[in-house]
C-alpha cells in the first residue's frame, strides 16, 4: 500500500467573519441546533464531543456554582457570548443579571465575571481560548484539566493594546493572556471570585468526576 506525506498545515488561510456576519448566518439558517459549531477569532469552528466526565464536570460545576452566586448573578451552562471577534459557547458562564435579561441577545464581555472550561482531550484548543478571553478583559477563567486532576484558575487580564486599537478589524487576540494563573489541586479549595469580592470557596474534589 502506498502512503502519501500530508502537508503540517493547510496550504491557505481561512476565511474570517465577523460577529455581525456570523449572526446573519446563523438567522438564515447556515447553522442549526445540531452543528456544534462556535466562532472563535473569526473563525467557525466545530466543537468536540462531549464525553461522560466532561458532562458530568459540567453538570456539577453548575449546580455548585449555582448555589453560591449572589444575587444579581446567574449560571449559563453551554450557552453563547459574544465578545469582539468571537462568539463561544463555554461549558459554564457566570453572567449578571436574571436569564430573562438575555430573551433577545447573548451576554457581552463586560456583563461575565466568570468563564469555565472542562478540559481533557480539549486541552490546547481550551489554552488558546484564554487568550480570546484575556482579550475580552473578562476578570477571570478556570480551566478545569480533568488530566492533571486541578484546576487552573486565571486572573487580571492583559489586553494586547494592538488587538484593542483594531475594535472594528478581525484582528486576532493571540498575544492577549492573564498574567496571574494559581494552580489548585484536587486537595485545595478554589476561591470563586465576582469582579474581585470572594463569595465562596469550593472544594475541588466536589467538582472533579
Amino acid at each position: 500500500m502506498t502512503t502519501v506525506n500530508l502537508p503540517q498545515s493547510f496550504p491557505f488561510q481561512p476565511v474570517r467573519m465577523s460577529v455581525a456576519r456570523y449572526h446573519q448566518l446563523v438567522a438564515a439558517g447556515a447553522f442549526t441546533e445540531h452543528d456544534a459549531v462556535e466562532l472563535l477569532d473569526g473563525v467557525v469552528v466545530e466543537k468536540m464531543s462531549k464525553n461522560p466526565p466532561h458532562r458530568l464536570v459540567t453538570r456539577k460545576c453548575d449546580l455548585v456554582l449555582s448555589k453560591l452566586c449572589p444575587d444579581g448573578w446567574h449560571v449559563q451552562n453551554q450557552e453563547p457570548i459574544t465578545l469582539q471577534n468571537s462568539e463561544p459557547e463555554p461549558d459554564i458562564t457566570v453572567v449578571r443579571g436574571r436569564m430573562e435579561d438575555y430573551s433577545e441577545r447573548h451576554p457581552l464581555h463586560n456583563e461575565v465575571a466568570l468563564v469555565v472550561e472542562v478540559s481533557d482531550t480539549t486541552l490546547v484548543t481550551d489554552r488558546y481560548k484564554s487568550e480570546l478571553y484575556a482579550m475580552a478583559g473578562i476578570p477571570s477563567y478556570w480551566l478545569i484539566n480533568l488530566t492533571d486532576r486541578q484546576i487552573e484558575v486565571m486572573s487580571n487580564p492583559q489586553a494586547n493594546s494592538q488587538a484593542n486599537s483594531q475594535a472594528n478589524s478581525l484582528g486576532s487576540g493571540t498575544q492577549s493572556r492573564y498574567t496571574d494563573c494559581q494552580i489548585f489541586g484536587s486537595g485545595d479549595l478554589v476561591p470563586l471570585m465576582i469582579f474581585g469580592q470572594v463569595v465562596g470557596q469550593i472544594p475541588v474534589a466536589e467538582l472533579l468526576p
